[in-house]
C-alpha cells in the first residue's frame, strides 16, 4: 500500500482537475434547484484527498532517493521530448504546501462568498489553480513546466476577472494577462534554443549538461536572459510586476493562493534553472540586480499604499526579489527556504485582511480603526503573520534569513545592507497597516464588526500553529541548533553580530510603523508629498509603459494598417480596377463589326512597335544573354 501512495503521487494534480470536472453541472447553472454549494463540496473533497495524499506521499518519501518517472511524448531525429515527474523531499513537500494552502483557500472561500451564486464555479477554477501548481511542483521537464505556467495564466486571467460584470475588473484581467504574456514569449524562444543545444529539456539533466557544454558565453548568456525574462513576469518582478496589483481585483480567497503560492512556481522553475545561469555571470548579476531592484522598489510602493490587499501584494514581489538574489549568488538551499518562509505567513496574512474586507465592505485602511476588540482571531492571525514574515526572533523568516547571512561569509557588505533595508521597509509597511487597522479609535464602518465565521477562522487558526512551528524546516535544513530546545544552550551562537542586525533593523521597522500616522489628508510637508506620490503611483511606471511601449505598439500598429489599407489593398484595388475598366471597353469592340476588330489589331501593332524602338537596346542585350545561356 505504501508503495503505491507513493508511486501514484504523479496524479495528485489531477485531484483538481476531477473536482473542476465534477463542479462542471453547478458551474454553468444547470442544476439551479440545488444551489452551488454541492459543486463546491465537491472541489474542496477534492483538495482534502490530494492533501492527504500527499502528506502520506511526502512521509514515505522523506530520507530516499530521488525517483523519476518518464513519458515520452516526442522523439523524432535527434529531438527527444518527455514529460518527466520528480518524486523527491523537495517535490512532494512542495505539493504538500500547495494542496494544504488550497484546501484551507477553498475552506475560507465557503464563508468569503457564501453569498455568490457563482461560488462553484470559482472553486472550479480554483482547481485548475491547484492542478497546475501541483504538476509544477512535481515537473522534471522544463516543457511540461512551460505548459503548465500558461495553464497557469489563464488560470489568473479567469479568476482576477470573476467579477466580469464589473469593467475595472475586465480591465484588470487583460492586463494581468497580457503583462504575463510578455515574458511568456520571450521565455519560450528560450525554451526552443535549450532544446537545440541539450539532448533532452530534464531539470535533472541540466547540471549535468552545463559541466558539459560547449556552447559559447554569448549563446549562454542570451540563452539565460531569455528564460530571466519569462520569469520575471511570472514572480512579478520590476519592470512586469504591476499585473499582482491589477489581479488584487479578483476575490479574495484566489488572492491568498496568488500571492502565496502561485508566484512562487515562477521562482521555483528559477531555481531548477539555477545551474544555466551559474555559466553566465551576467545572467547571475542581472537575476541580483532585478533581486534588488524589485526588492527595495516594491518596498517604498507597498509603504504607500492605503489598500490593505495592495499593501500586502507589493511585499511578495519584495520577498520574491530576495529569491532572485539568492539564485543568482547561488544559494539554492537559501532560495527554497525563502519560498517556504515566505508562502503561509503570507497567505495568513492575505486570510486576515479578507476577514476585515468581508466585515467592513471596505478595503481603504483610512476608513478603519480599533478592530482588535471586535475581531481577536483576525488581529492575532495579522500579527502572527506580521512576525512571522518579517526576520524577527525566534520566527521562521529569522532563522532563514540567519542560515543565509552566517553560513555565506562570502555575501558582500552591499548585499547585507541591502537585505537590512528590505527588511525594515518590510517591517514599517506591515506595522502602520496592523496599526492603522487594528489599533486607534473606532471609525464609522467598524463600529459593527464581528468575528467571522469559523469558515474563516478556521483556516486562520490552523495557519497561526504552521506559522509558529514553521521555524522548525530552517533550523533542521542546515542541521543547526537540533533539536529546537537546545535554543538556550547555544544562546551567544544564535545572536551573532549579524543576528542582531536582522532584529535590530526589525524593530527599527515596527518602531518607525507604529509611530507613522495613516490619513486621508495629504501631507502639507512638500517633500514628503512629493515622495508619497510616486511610490503611490508606483514610480508612475504605467505612465511610462503609456508613452513608452504602448506608444510604440499603437504607432506601428497604426503604420502597418495604413500599409495594409493604401499600399496593398491600394495596388489590389487598382489592379482590379484596371481590368475592369479595360474589359469595359473591351466590351464594346465586340459586336461584329470587321472594321473594329482592324482598328484593335492595328492598335495592338502600332504599340508593340513603340515598345521596340523606345526599348530596343535592352530587349537585344536580353536576347543575346539568353542565347548564351542556352549555348552554354
Amino acid at each position: 500500500m505504501s508503495i503505491f501512495f507513493l508511486y501514484s503521487s504523479w496524479l495528485i494534480p489531477f485531484y483538481g482537475l476531477i473536482g473542476t470536472l465534477f463542479s462542471l453541472p453547478w458551474s454553468i447553472n444547470i442544476t439551479l434547484r440545488i444551489g452551488p454549494l454541492f459543486g463546491a463540496y465537491l472541489n474542496l473533497l477534492m483538495s482534502c484527498l490530494a492533501f492527504i495524499h500527499s502528506s502520506f506521499a511526502f512521509i514515505l518519501i522523506w530520507g530516499k532517493p530521488v525517483k523519476h518517472l518518464a513519458f515520452d511524448w516526442l522523439n523524432i531525429a535527434n529531438l527527444h521530448l518527455s514529460l518527466s515527474v520528480e518524486l523527491s523531499p523537495i517535490s512532494l513537500g512542495a505539493l504538500e504546501l500547495i494542496t494544504c494552502i488550497s484546501f484551507l483557500s477553498q475552506v475560507y472561500a465557503l464563508g468569503y462568498m457564501e453569498k455568490d451564486w457563482s461560488l462553484a464555479r470559482f472553486l472550479g477554477m480554483m482547481g485548475i489553480f491547484e492542478a497546475s501548481l501541483g504538476g509544477i511542483a512535481l515537473s522534471d521537464s522544463l516543457l511540461l513546466s512551460y505548459g503548465l505556467l500558461e495553464i497557469l495564466t489563464l488560470s489568473t486571467y479567469l479568476l482576477v476577472g470573476f467579477w466580469y460584470a464589473q469593467p475595472l475588473v475586465q480591465t484588470a484581467a487583460r492586463d494581468a494577462f497580457l503583462t504575463k504574456r510578455v515574458g511568456d514569449i520571450i521565455f519560450f524562444m528560450g525554451l526552443v534554443a535549450l532544446s537545440s543545444y541539450g539532448e533532452g529539456l530534464t531539470f535533472s539533466e541540466l547540471e549535468t549538461w552545463a559541466l558539459n557544454t560547449s556552447v559559447s558565453t554569448l549563446n549562454i548568456t542570451l540563452l539565460g536572459l531569455s528564460l530571466i525574462a519569462g520569469l520575471t513576469g511570472k514572480c512579478a518582478q520590476f519592470p512586469l510586476n504591476l499585473w499582482l496589483d491589477k489581479a488584487m481585483e479578483g476575490p479574495n480567497p484566489a488572492s491568498i493562493m496568488r500571492n502565496s503560492i502561485v508566484v512562487s512556481a515562477g521562482a521555483y522553475v528559477l531555481i531548477k534553472l539555477q545551474p544555466l545561469f551559474a555559466l553566465s555571470s551576467t545572467s547571475s548579476n542581472v537575476l541580483v540586480i532585478l533581486g534588488v531592484v524589485t526588492g527595495i522598489g516594491t518596498s517604498l510602493i507597498a509603504m504607500a499604499q492605503i489598500d490593505i490587499k495592495r499593501a500586502l501584494c507589493h511585499s511578495t514581489s519584495t520577498y520574491l526579489g530576495l529569491v532572485f538574489i539568492a539564485a543568482g549568488l547561488g544559494h539554492v538551499d537559501i532560495a527554497f527556504l525563502l519560498i517556504y518562509a515566505h508562502s503561509i505567513p503570507k497567505a495568513l496574512l492575505f486570510m486576515s485582511a479578507g476577514s476585515v474586507i468581508f466585515t467592513t465592505n471596505s478595503q481603504n485602511i483610512t476608513e478603519m480603526g480599533g478592530l482588535w476588540s471586535r475581531m481577536p482571531v483576525t488581529t492575532v492571525a495579522f500579527l502572527v503573520g506580521l512576525t512571522g514574515l518579517i526576520a524577527s526572533f525566534p520566527m521562521g523568516m529569522f532563522w532563514t534569513w540567519r542560515s543565509w547571512l552566517d553560513g555565506y561569509w562570502g555575501i558582500s557588505p552591499y548585499l547585507l545592507v541591502t537585505l537590512l533595508i528590505i527588511n525594515t521597509l518590510c517591517a514599517f509597511n506591515l506595522t502602520r497597516v496592523f496599526c492603522t487597522v487594528f489599533l486607534g479609535t473606532f471609525q464609522n464602518k467598524t463600529k459593527r464588526t464581528p468575528e467571522v465565521t469559523w469558515f474563516m477562522s478556521f483556516p486562520m487558526v490552523v495557519l497561526i500553529v504552521f506559522v509558529l512551528i514553521e521555524p522548525i524546516i530552517p533550523i533542521r535544513w542546515k542541521s543547526e541548533l537540533s533539536p529546537v530546545f537546545t535554543i538556550l544552550t547555544n544562546y551567544p551562537s544564535v545572536i551573532s553580530p549579524v543576528c542582531l542586525l536582522i532584529i535590530v533593523s526589525g524593530l527599527f521597522g515596527c518602531l518607525f510603523g507604529t509611530a507613522y500616522t495613516v490619513s486621508r489628508k495629504r501631507s502639507t510637508n512638500l517633500w514628503l508629498h512629493f515622495f508619497q506620490n510616486i511610490f503611490a503611483h508606483d514610480f508612475y511606471l504605467e505612465q511610462v509603459y503609456a508613452v513608452t511601449v504602448v506608444s510604440l505598439v499603437k504607432n506601428i500598429s497604426w503604420i502597418t494598417s495604413w500599409f495594409d489599407s493604401y499600399i496593398v489593398d491600394g495596388l489590389n484595388n487598382l489592379i482590379s480596377y484596371i481590368v475592369f475598366f479595360s474589359s469595359s471597353i473591351l466590351k464594346y469592340s465586340s459586336s461584329g463589326q470587321l472594321q473594329l476588330y482592324v482598328l484593335t489589331i492595328c492598335s495592338g501593332l502600332w504599340f508593340s512597335i513603340l515598345v521596340w524602338f523606345l526599348f530596343k537596346n535592352q530587349l537585344l542585350l536580353i536576347s543575346n544573354v539568353t542565347s548564351i545561356n542556352s549555348l552554354c
